[in-house]
């Protein structure tokens, strides 16, 4: 059997999807990639070959909104994959799974599968708001390919509800709610909180993000002004880069708040461990998530959580458990639920500890890939 996967970003490939790569492999299947912009990630695409894997690439934005940029990657995939002829096709994030399931299916693709990770700017809008033009667009063409998709993954219930809700995709169509990409439990081991000097656990925040508006960044740093004016010494820290998007905070912004010592920055991280072992509470204040791989990676590590009480996020916090839920844009909230943590640090610890085990027993990598493989039907090879 001979499985493609079709991304719009290279580097989540091995990131997110590579141990689901890795167990279609084992059971004697060919593995092929499709993704745009080889140039630009040498390290990805010579890791993946060596893996045995066949990577190609064709034109695509991530993040530009060109119809006929759109239409040109349309048709690349198309000639790409009639090339190939694979048996199965998988598409995530928002182009591939457009274009890409348009495109298996013009090519006849036996078996056509999408995975919603997240909708991103495409679904948001303020209280009373219009869709704008864009997004209008955005849905139709959701709409229309998913009409060509024998399956559509979600990472949380809640979209699958919104799609369901917004008729984008068709009342019989089956459809599945998996936990997320899943965590690494052996790579994203426990580690020992970072200790007081009277033992108590060290209270210190960490962020990891593209340095995005609705991943509430702002919220993040509003939050650290006000715990500094009383608790001077606690830390928070931030693990990001500003991406192409329209939602990404300037770089004048996060110059300031490093100048006004709010947030310890420590740039794009290839490996996060080390700034997990360095904090003790994750957080991430996002507007919405298909299910946030970062907090799953500190829930693994034996963090305790705040996060928003929002789709995808809320799924990974039992409110007073492992972590707080908080409203989506307070800044009060967040500060409030950070004051309970510094005012607490041995239930820091408990909560970490409880985080660990929900990681152990919800998102092990390994139980949510034989999931998707089993609704894919993807079988050892003869």
């Amino acid at each position: 059997m001979k499985f493609l996967m079709i991304s719009s970003y290279l580097p989540s490939v091995l990131n997110f999807r590579g141990k689901l790569l890795e167990a279609i492999a084992t059971q004697g299947h060919e593995v092929v990639v499709i993704a745009p912009n080889h140039a630009d990630f040498p390290e990805q695409v010579t890791a993946l070959t060596q893996l045995g894997y066949t990577v190609l690439e064709v034109p695509m934005q991530r993040t530009g909104t060109n119809p006929l940029a759109d239409l040109n990657t349309l048709f690349a995939l198309y000639r790409v994959i009639r090339r190939v002829q694979p048996d199965m096709v998988l598409s995530y994030t928002i182009k591939p799974v457009i274009y890409g399931t348009w495109a298996a299916w013009l090519a006849r693709v036996p078996q056509r599968f999408a995975l919603i990770t997240g909708l991103g700017y495409a679904f948001q809008r303020g209280e009373g708001q219009a869709k704008s033009l864009f997004q209008r667009a955005v849905h139709g063409l959701y709409k229309k390919a998913l009409t060509y998709s024998d399956k559509v993954f979600f990472q949380n219930p809640d979209d699958l509800a919104l799609f369901r809700h917004m008729n984008l995709i068709e009342r019989n169509k089956p459809a599945v709610v998996v936990n997320g990409s899943g965590v690494d439990l052996a790579k994203f081991d426990q580690v020992e909180l970072p200790r007081q000097t009277n033992g108590q656990p060290k209270v210190a925040f960490l962020l990891i993000a593209r340095l995005l508006g609705d991943k509430g960044v702002r919220e993040y740093a509003a939050a650290a002004a006000k715990i500094k004016v009383t608790h001077p010494e606690i830390e928070f820290h931030l693990v990001g880069w500003i991406d192409q998007n329209p939602s990404a905070i300037d770089q004048k912004e996060l110059d300031q708040w490093v100048q006004e010592q709010r947030v310890t920055y420590w740039g794009k991280l290839k490996d996060v461990r080390p700034a997990i072992a360095a904090t003790s509470v994750y957080v991430l204040p996002s507007y919405r998530e298909g299910t946030p791989r970062t907090v799953l990676e500190a829930m693994a590590m034996g963090r305790a959580v705040i996060t928003t009480d929002a789709p995808g996020c809320r799924e990974t916090v039992i409110e007073g458990e492992n972590g707080y839920l908080v409203a989506v844009k307070s800044v009060d909230a967040l500060v409030n639920a950070m004051q309970q943590c510094i005012d607490q640090p041995a239930r820091v610890e408990d909560m970490g500890q409880r985080s660990r085990e929900i990681a152990l027993t919800k998102y092990d990598v390994h139980r949510v890939n034989a999931h998707m493989l089993t609704e894919m039907g993807v079988k050892p090879s003869c």
